[in-house]
């Protein structure tokens, strides 16, 4: 048997040991299913939010001072305008306040008081109001102006009532759109990065913990200690697998379950390569987690503490979010110079080059990139596995020695 299957078969082995470790354990079914926990963190704490908001905008008013005669004329109006806002853009209740004598005082004393939380009061003639706001409000300040020209037009057109009434029918673009496509390639840089962040720290951890128990020296003895880093990895990345598999599944139902109109906005989402993306995305998902996990094994082989591990681990971490903040950059402009350089560059080649097979129909690119990414998870290893043996077992490289020949004296005494 050749020393590369030999090399190949035992790490095989080693990934076989540490995957079941890893998967037959209660600690892992509460792993799968940790995003419910922050999923459902956070949709308490946005539920919590938006209650507070929505009772705070319950009680906000703005505030036209205007005679009876023109009250009918202005909820009229208001009810038209409203329709036009959805959501958390829609302007605060309208009240209506009889003007007294001193109408500007009024006012001012209306927007002052606190019991009664307006943002914004119109008076004066309609032609030409006046409108207090406080520093927030510019939107209901310019609501409130439109509400007055409005009026006005109804009034010079002889009453409120609508004019037309427009036939509205939902269509599909029936192809992806470049803003889908922008989309989907946005998704695809965060995506690879946030999982690599999340799932590459299980290497790092096991390769401490097994270092510290001296398991590491046991294996190193026994086989190749690149097999064993290979083997790790795998083993790291077959508990990942069964992550992205169980999540993505759940992901991909997703559409289906979601209401027509959100629907519709999926239908609009695509990418250039064409049916061919999810597989690429989880070509380069696994590049980026070899990558970044070769990095946290070399650091894992050399702490000798969690201390160590984690002021040690804290730089990569940092420089793999820059990584995303210009992989999401060039993800927006795949043909400028950041795109270029960060899918040039081996630890932001994954996520560049993932972003671009939204956006570039060709093909080519992703084989080369796919290649480049491949030989350096290779040297990453190397390099790691040399690091460790150097700087934890204290040996080096095998040294090949050289016999020196050894000369017959063929003289006759």
């Amino acid at each position: 048997m050749s020393g590369f299957r030999r090399g190949l078969r035992q790490a095989f082995t080693v990934a076989r040991r540490d995957l079941k470790a890893t998967v037959l354990t209660p600690t892992f079914l509460l792993f799968l299913l940790s995003p419910l926990f922050l999923i459902g963190l956070s949709v308490g704490a946005g539920m919590g939010a938006r209650v507070a908001t929505k009772s705070s905008e319950a009680n906000q008013r703005i505030v036209v001072i205007a005679p009876p005669g023109r009250a009918a004329m202005l909820r009229a109006i208001d009810r038209q305008l409203r329709p036009i806002f959805r959501g958390d853009s829609a302007p605060p209740q309208l009240r209506i306040d009889t003007p007294r004598e001193n109408v500007a005082a009024q006012a001012q004393a209306t927007i002052e008081n606190d019991a009664d939380e307006v943002s914004a009061v119109l008076y004066g003639p309609l032609e030409r109001p006046h409108i207090l706001r406080t520093p927030t409000s510019f939107g209901e300040a310019v609501y409130l102006s439109q509400l007055a020209e409005e009026v006005l037009r109804a009034e010079r057109a002889g009453g409120p009532a609508q004019l037309s009434e427009a036939e509205v029918t939902v269509v599909s673009h029936g192809q992806t759109t470049n803003s889908g496509r922008s989309a989907v390639a946005l998704f695809a840089a965060f995506g690879v990065s946030l999982l690599t962040l999340m799932l590459s720290g299980q290497a790092v951890g096991a390769m401490a913990e097994e270092r510290s128990n001296k398991v590491i020296e046991v294996l190193a003895a026994a086989i190749p200690l690149e097999s064993v880093f290979f083997g790790k990895l795998l083993g790291a990345f077959g508990s990942a697998l069964l992550f992205i598999v169980f999540w993505g599944g759940l992901l991909a139902a997703l559409p289906k379950l979601a209401p027509p109109a959100l629907a519709t906005g999926f239908a609009d989402m695509g990418a250039a390569v064409g049916p061919i993306f999810p597989l690429l995305f989880v070509a380069y998902f696994t590049m980026a987690y070899m990558l970044l996990s070769a990095v946290f094994l070399g650091i894992g082989a050399l702490a000798s503490s969690q201390r160590e591990l984690q002021m040690l681990s804290l730089p990569v971490t940092v420089l793999q979010i820059a990584i995303m903040s210009f992989a999401t950059i060039g993800a927006v402009d795949p043909n400028g110079w950041i795109a270029w350089v960060t899918a040039v560059f081996p630890l932001s080649s994954p996520h560049a080059m993932a972003a671009r097979a939204a956006v570039e129909p060709e093909l080519w690119p992703h084989a080369l990139a796919l290649v480049w990414q491949a030989l350096w998870v290779g040297i990453v290893i190397t390099v790691s596995a040399r690091v460790f043996r150097r700087g934890v077992l204290k040996s080096g490289s095998p040294k090949t020695r050289f016999k020196k020949p050894r000369t017959i004296d063929m003289s006759v005494s």
